[in-house]
């Protein structure tokens, strides 16, 4: 009896020192990639002079986005945009809103727009309750665009200007179904009534 299990503890002992082996071998070991393309950054589709049109609830257009290219990654989902714009039209006798840049991403839901690189942003001039308010232009180099909840902002350096005065500040919120603009951080205005 004593030399069976003489015997049988050296075997347990080598298939579980092979069982172990196996197990750290597969856990070490990075999963081999498919050879199919799904890992490449490839694009799938490449679109020019692409525009595309939200409609309001009244049926009208209410969103464009524009741009000379747009072009679709499959394996993150991403667009990216060459030389993209982007119009908020006025409902209801607002200001329509004009962003442009040399670069854009669109997110996979089209929820969320990025403009970056020379970013150049125009709200047009507007009267409300007998009050005319003048063109606002806003530059910087990233902007955050949600068209859905018609909002805007940017962590980066953003100068604004209208008919009577300079603001530069850094980071910006504006929402543009209330016009309110909230500058975060280093502002710095001058105005100068015409």
């Amino acid at each position: 009896m004593k030399s069976r299990l003489s015997i049988g503890f050296p075997i347990a002992l080598l298939v579980a020192l092979a069982a172990l082996t196996y197990w750290l071998s597969h856990t070490v070991q990075a999963p081999l990639q498919k050879r199919d393309g799904s890992g490449r950054h490839d694009p799938d589709y490449i679109i020019e002079k692409f525009t595309a049109t939200r409609l309001g609830p009244d049926g009208k257009p209410a969103t464009l986005l524009t741009a000379e290219k747009m072009i679709h990654f499959p394996d993150d989902d991403s667009t990216q945009l060459v030389e993209p714009k982007f119009t908020r039209l006025s409902p209801h006798q607002k200001a329509a809103l004009h962003i442009s840049a040399r670069q854009g991403l669109l997110s996979s839901d089209g929820k969320n727009i990025y403009f970056k690189d020379h970013v150049e942003a125009t709200r047009d001039a507007y009267t409300d309750q007998g009050k005319s308010h003048s063109a606002l232009s806003l530059s910087t180099d990233f902007l955050h665009i949600q068209p859905g909840a018609d909002k805007v902002d940017t962590d980066r350096a953003v100068t604004i200007r209208d008919a009577n005065s300079v603001v530069s500040a850094i980071g910006l919120q504006l929402d543009n179904k209330t016009r309110i603009i909230k500058l975060l951080s280093h502002v710095k205005g001058r105005y100068e009534k015409h």
